[in-house]
C-alpha cells in the first residue's frame, strides 16, 4: 500500500457545475439583473414612449419605413405597466411571451444560484431556431401589410 498523502481537492476544483457560492451569497448577480429588469419596466411605466421622440425613433423604421419585429415594444410594457394586455398585444405580440421569458430565466438562474450551481443557459436545436426565424419574418412581412394591421404598433 502507498502511504502517500495527498491534499484534498478545494470545492471549486471538485466539481466545476458547483461555484462556490450559494444561498443569499450566490443569488447576488441574479437580483441585480432582476432589478435592472425591473428598472427598465419602472422607467417605461413613467416615462410613456407613446409619446413622439420620447426614447428616439427605431432605426429601421426610419430608414425603411416598415415596423421591425421589435417596434412597439416599449409601448407594449408601458401598456402592460398599466395593465392593459389587450393594448399590450396589439403594441407587440412577443412582448408578453419574451417578459415572461425574462421571468422564468431570472427565476431559475435563481433558485440555481441559491443551490450554488451555475447559471443555466437556455438551448434550443437548430430546427426550432430556424423555425422562429421564419416565423419572426413572416411577422414582421404580415405586420407591414394591409392584411396585418391588427399586429401593427399602436
Amino acid at each position: 500500500m502507498d502511504s502517500t498523502h495527498v491534499a484534498p481537492e478545494s470545492a471549486a476544483q471538485q466539481d466545476p457545475a458547483h461555484p462556490a457560492k450559494s444561498g443569499w451569497r450566490g443569488v447576488g448577480v441574479p437580483l441585480l439583473v432582476a432589478g435592472v429588469g425591473i428598472g427598465i419596466g419602472v422607467l417605461l411605466h413613467v416615462r410613456d414612449p407613446h409619446v413622439e421622440g420620447s426614447y428616439g425613433v427605431c432605426p429601421v423604421y426610419a430608414l425603411t419605413g416598415w415596423w421591425c419585429p421589435g417596434c412597439g415594444g416599449m409601448r407594449a410594457i408601458h401598456n402592460l405597466t398599466d395593465g392593459q394586455v389587450l393594448d399590450s398585444l396589439h403594441s407587440n405580440l412577443l412582448a408578453i411571451p419574451l417578459v415572461l421569458a425574462f421571468v422564468l430565466w431570472i427565476a431559475d438562474w435563481s433558485l440555481r444560484a441559491w443551490r450554488g450551481q451555475r447559471m443555466r443557459l437556455p438551448s434550443i436545436g437548430s430546427v426550432t431556431m430556424w423555425t422562429f426565424f421564419a416565423l419572426l419574418a413572416v411577422y414582421t412581412v404580415l405586420r407591414n401589410t394591409p392584411w396585418g394591421t391588427w399586429l401593427a404598433p399602436v
